[in-house]
C-alpha cells in the first residue's frame, strides 16, 4: 500500500463524529488505508478518563467491520505521551504518502505540536470540518459536521452520540466514572 490516512486522538470517548470522519475518509480514492491511532495520553493533557487499553478495545470493536481500516496499538503500547512526529516517522518506513487527519478544532494549536515544522514536511493535512471553523486553503478539507465532542459527552453522556457497537459499554463506563467523582 502506498498511501494512508493517519487518524489519531484520545477518543475519550469514541463517538459518532469519529465514525463519520472514517466513513468520509473511506470515500477518498487517493487513500489506500486508514490507520486509527489512539493515544496512550494526549501530549497536551495530564490524564484521560478511560484507560488507553479500554479506548483501544472500544475502537477495535467499533471499526472491526470496516474495510481498509486498522486500529493501531502503537502509541498505547509505548505507555507514554507519543508526539505525532514519532508515529509518522515509524509509519514512513512502510507507506509512501501519509495524510494526517485532524479536527478543525486542532488548527489553533497545530504550530505548538512537537517538531511541527518537520511534521508538515512529512505529511499532508486533512482537516475534518467542525463548528464552522475556517480551514486554511493549504489544508485538504473533509466535510464532516457532526455536532458532538468527547468533552461534552464526558460531562453529559448521550448514548445516541455513541457508536452502536459498544454504546452501552461506553455510556456505562463514563456514568460510573462521573458517579465516583461526585
Amino acid at each position: 500500500m502506498k498511501s494512508i490516512a493517519l487518524y489519531g486522538g484520545s477518543f475519550d470517548p469514541p463517538h459518532i463524529g469519529h465514525t463519520a470522519v472514517v466513513e468520509a475518509l473511506e470515500k477518498l480514492d487517493f487513500i489506500d488505508k486508514i490507520i486509527i491511532m489512539p493515544t496512550f495520553l494526549n501530549p497536551f493533557k495530564d490524564s484521560s478518563i478511560a484507560p488507553s487499553a479500554l479506548r483501544l478495545k472500544w475502537l477495535q470493536k467499533i471499526f472491526s467491520k470496516y474495510e481498509n481500516v486498522e486500529v493501531s496499538a502503537f502509541e498505547v503500547t509505548q505507555a507514554r505521551k507519543v508526539p505525532t512526529i514519532e508515529t509518522v516517522k515509524m509509519l514512513k518506513n512502510e507507506y509512501e504518502k501519509i495524510y494526517l487527519v485532524i479536527g478543525a478544532d486542532n488548527l489553533k494549536s497545530l504550530e505548538k505540536w512537537y517538531s511541527f515544522d518537520e511534521l508538515k514536511e512529512l505529511v499532508t493535512f486533512i482537516v475534518a470540518t467542525r463548528d464552522a471553523i475556517e480551514v486554511p486553503d493549504d489544508f485538504l478539507q473533509l466535510p464532516v459536521d457532526v455536532d458532538v465532542s468527547s468533552t461534552t459527552l464526558r460531562e453529559h453522556m448521550d448514548i445516541s452520540k455513541l457508536p452502536k457497537q459498544c454504546a452501552d459499554e461506553i455510556a456505562q463506563y463514563y456514568k460510573e466514572h462521573n458517579a465516583k467523582q461526585n
